[in-house]
């Protein structure tokens, strides 16, 4: 019976990328846990092909990291050991390290851990895996798995895909159709203007759309603000939904508007077009919605690349340079006309 334990410490929307891989692995071993951090567990839960879930905050991933604890590394390490993992596979993107990851699974006594690494391993790996830079999240980790002989079978598209347990709830957030809004991002840097979204919402919803605002707990200001002042034709959901009742609300939208954060990748998983206000921090090409239709709306900017959590151009150029009439356009290509019976 083999034990493979695959490993991502990041955010939800990097646990979803990594779910074709972990289906992947799902194919070829007898048990899969996932080791991810605390913002990542809820994607976790949702992700096809998992058989247990490990959560630890890894300081060297979390970008608001608490200091190292020895105890707490310790508890991880026993932890790993009781678990009996034949093979870990650590994945990552390219700005990261999977070293420390890699000496805590040695201490645990993993007896083959595999990674892509640019850095020189020394015994912490025994298969280092190497890709070039410029290609999508997903695709970097199938070629790992691949490397290690596991791969999709033949009716596998290779698309995100996850598990619905929240299916049927919320309820439908309109009878008919409806376009979503997802202004915040995990990164401040790669959020459009609040201002710009609710004229985004305006611009839609005098169209004859239905429009659902969406955001977690802690957006619910910023989701009262782009909703705007009430009106039967826009519905605020900040705050009003889990992860999994997020992937129902986008997966009955015609599309949505997003940032390069979670929901973007969620709705992919559950099919839904995109239109990506992608903030140039990092490549598209590694982190562009995967298989959907979509949109990519930014500005191209020298400091493309940047990486940067807070932008510090005045005026956010890459996203301030976007007009709300060009995402209303998009949204129109991309989700059709507006319906009669929406406009109604």
């Amino acid at each position: 019976m083999t034990h493979v334990l695959v490993v991502r410490l990041d955010n939800d929307g990097d646990v979803l990328l990594a779910g074709p891989a972990v289906r992947a692995v799902a194919a070829g071993a007898d048990r899969v846990t996932v080791l991810c951090g605390p913002r990542g567990r809820h994607a976790a839960a949702l992700l096809p092909g998992i058989d247990e879930i490990l959560v630890w905050g890894a300081p060297w991933i979390d970008p608001e990291p608490d200091p190292v604890d020895p105890a707490d590394v310790e508890r991880l390490v026993a932890t790993l050991k009781e678990a009996r993992i034949d093979r870990a596979i650590i994945f990552g993107s390219f700005h990261q390290s999977p070293l420390p990851t890699a000496l805590l699974l040695r201490l645990a006594g993993v007896p083959h851990v595999a990674a892509t690494s640019v850095d020189y391993p020394g015994s912490l790996l025994d298969v280092r895996h190497r890709i070039s830079e410029d290609v999508h999240e997903v695709e970097r980790s199938l070629d790992l798995v691949q490397t290690l002989g596991y791969r999709l079978p033949p009716s596998d598209d290779r698309a995100l895909r996850i598990l619905r347990p929240a299916a049927g709830r919320p309820t439908p957030a309109f009878a008919g159709d409806y376009v979503v809004v997802h202004p915040g991002a995990s990164v401040p840097a790669r959020a459009w203007e609040p201002e710009r979204c609710a004229e985004l919402v305006a611009l839609l919803a005098d169209d004859g759309r239905r429009v659902v605002v969406t955001g977690g707990p802690a957006e619910r200001e910023l989701t009262a603000l782009v909703a705007g002042p009430p009106r039967t034709d826009v519905l605020d959901l900040g705050g009003e939904t889990t992860l999994a009742e997020l992937a129902e609300v986008l997966a009955a939208a015609d599309a949505v508007v997003v940032g390069n954060t979670g929901p973007a990748h969620l709705a992919a998983a559950v099919g839904t077009p995109v239109v990506s206000l992608f903030a140039p921090t990092v490549p598209p090409a590694r982190w562009r919605p995967w298989r959907v239709p979509y949109e990519l709306h930014y500005v191209d900017v020298p400091c493309a690349g940047c990486r940067a959590r807070e932008c510090p151009v005045p005026g956010h150029p890459c996203l301030g340079g976007v007009a709300p009439a060009d995402v209303a356009r998009a949204v129109e290509r991309l989700a059709g006309p507006v319906r009669l019976e929406s406009a109604a």
